[in-house]
């Protein structure tokens, strides 16, 4: 009986932990998106790792830290870069507590988006590692989204 109270006061805490950590979590990733919507070029760019990656919703958009950095700061310099708005975000943690994962629903200029994302612990301080832009489409509308696609082409 006691061997069972170990083992479940132990997931307990466990699970403890990994709740614990999403609140500062969450609020660096409503950070990070509240920072291009007021072109915190400084913060939104700070939370990033070094070796970070974005992909964005085009097929070539597969930026480095760098690439990124140059391709959005015209847009902060203007004063506003974009604005998205996050929702549903769910975590997802590594057994080290190290390496957190997530995705999230978003509220966007191009209507209902995804972001997923993966933020590493260095130091005692999460840094983003990688974040992927989706637009969403349903399921119905997706042969007039192959067809409007091939215009395109």
């Amino acid at each position: 009986m006691k061997l069972f109270s170990v083992i479940t006061i132990s997931f307990a805490l466990l699970s403890m932990q990994s709740d614990s950590k999403k609140p500062t979590l969450d609020a660096l990733m409503d950070g990070w998106h509240l920072a291009a919507s007021n072109a915190d070029y400084e913060y939104y760019f700070g939370l990033m790792n070094a070796s970070f990656v974005f992909l964005g919703t085009a097929g070539e958009e597969r930026w480095d830290k760098k690439q990124f950095s140059e391709f959005s700061k015209p847009y902060f310099d203007k004063g506003k870069a974009w604005s998205f708005t996050a929702k549903n975000r769910r975590w997802k943690f590594s057994r080290n507590k190290k390496v957190a994962w997530f995705d999230e629903d978003l509220d966007t200029w191009m209507r209902a988006c995804r972001g997923s994302g993966v933020m590493v612990k260095r130091k005692g301080k999460w840094k983003l590692a990688y974040y992927n832009l989706t637009v969403l489409i349903e399921n119905e509308k997706m042969k007039e989204f192959i067809e409007l696609r091939d215009k395109q082409i």
